[in-house]
């Protein structure tokens, strides 16, 4: 008798362990993606243009390489503790990713609930990278296929800290969000803040998003030596010819809206962005610069495994100083399995006119593909990756 009590017992704790474990969960992940790359017309990344020849491994292209934690903890009434922490590193060199932070791409806390939403707190993505950028051609084939130089944020260059970020639960089709990010300045509550909001709705095999996001620099009655904001743009403004001369701006704003349709094998997708980089006093450059940027994508489901994509992207800079750059992408993505595919990306991109440069004079546009920050001291550029990417 004691003996068949003692496996009653142990077959009760076991019983209850295994609830607990349902009931939490903790999930490691990440995503590895490696590439052959080769770009014409192209100078150091990160510094002067030039119109030399790159040969080397790149990685990234498709999807930012990462490791992550994320968990969720059930509190009873519908109500679950959720938390992620994502690492980015270069692949290539073991370095830290996104300013040599341990976890860069996100690190949050918050709760959620089915009926009443999530709240998060932490460094978190904005609300047009959650709504917006699904819906266009950067969210299948990554940097190849996004603005030049980043403009409009729609490659996730930007993550924002200390930020409170809402998002409602899905109502027949309908989401939105809304997000606030506190400058933590004493006596300066407004400096470096940043704020924004965005919606989706989706009905059968269409979808469509929009939104603004909006980022302060810090307040300064000086000349401003670079950005300094809760909203931290590590690629948009850090060595990107196209937009480095704009650093030092007040504030920029970003209004995003994008649309994407579903007939059988092909998706079509467009979208339009309209950037506002606002100066003041302190800012080193002569008037209110804008970008203005309309994309637009087609991807063929060939079979199961290969995807086909071409895109478009037309960006116009005003204000400031006056610039266009075309360019065209393409790309194939072949699934091995549900974790591991090869891919291949191209573009190939024309500029005109004038950018400002870093140190504030001017100069003939430069190409810059994407944000990889190959600057280009030509008006034309092109790079080709050969990859592999494999999720875990």
């Amino acid at each position: 008798m004691k003996r068949v009590a003692l496996s009653t017992l142990s077959l009760a704790l076991l019983a209850a362990a295994g609830t607990a474990h349902a009931q939490n969960s903790v999930t490691l992940y990440g995503v590895i993606d490696e590439s052959i790359q080769f770009a014409h017309n192209t100078g150091p990344v990160g510094g002067a243009a030039g119109n030399k020849n790159f040969w080397g491994l790149a990685g990234g292209n498709l999807s930012g390489n990462r490791w992550g934690l994320k968990g969720t903890e059930d509190l009873g009434g519908g109500m679950k503790a959720i938390f992620q922490l994502e690492n980015g590193f270069d692949i290539n060199n073991g370095k830290l990713g996104q300013g040599s932070k341990m976890f860069g791409r996100q690190a949050y806390v918050g709760v959620t609930h089915d009926q009443y939403g999530t709240v998060t707190l932490g460094r978190q993505y904005d609300p047009l990278v959650d709504m917006v950028q699904p819906l266009t051609a950067d969210n299948y084939f990554g940097s190849t296929f996004t603005t030049p130089g980043d403009v409009d944020n729609n490659d996730n260059s930007s993550r924002t800290n200390s930020a409170i970020k809402y998002v409602s639960p899905n109502i027949q089709g309908f989401q939105f969000e809304g997000m606030y990010a506190l400058g933590g300045v004493a006596g300066a509550t407004g400096s470096g803040q940043s704020w924004g909001a965005a919606a989706t709705y989706g009905i059968g095999s269409f979808n469509i998003a929009g939104g603004y996001f909006r980022m302060d620099n810090s307040a300064s009655a000086v000349a401003r030596t670079g950005w300094s904001s809760t909203a931290t743009s590590d690629s948009m403004f850090g060595d990107n010819q196209i937009t480095a001369g704009y650093n030092t701006a007040s504030s920029v704003g970003i209004a995003s809206i994008a649309a994407q349709y579903v007939a059988g094998p092909f998706t079509f997708s467009g979208r339009y962005s309209n950037v506002q980089m606002r100066r003041d006093s302190a800012s080193l450059f002569a008037s209110n610069q804008r970008f203005n940027v309309a994309g637009g994508f087609v991807g063929y489901q060939l079979n199961p495994a290969l995807l086909l994509g071409l895109g478009y992207t037309w960006t116009h800079g005003s204000g400031d100083t006056s610039n266009t750059y075309n360019q065209v992408s393409l790309g194939a993505d072949y699934n091995l399995s549900k974790r591991t595919d090869l891919y291949a990306v191209a573009a190939y991109q024309h500029a005109n006119g004038t950018q400002r440069n870093a140190d504030g004079t001017t100069t003939t546009a430069g190409a810059a593909i994407g944000s990889y920050s190959f600057n280009s001291s030509s008006s034309s550029q092109e790079i080709v990756s050969l990859g592999i990417r494999h999720k875990f």
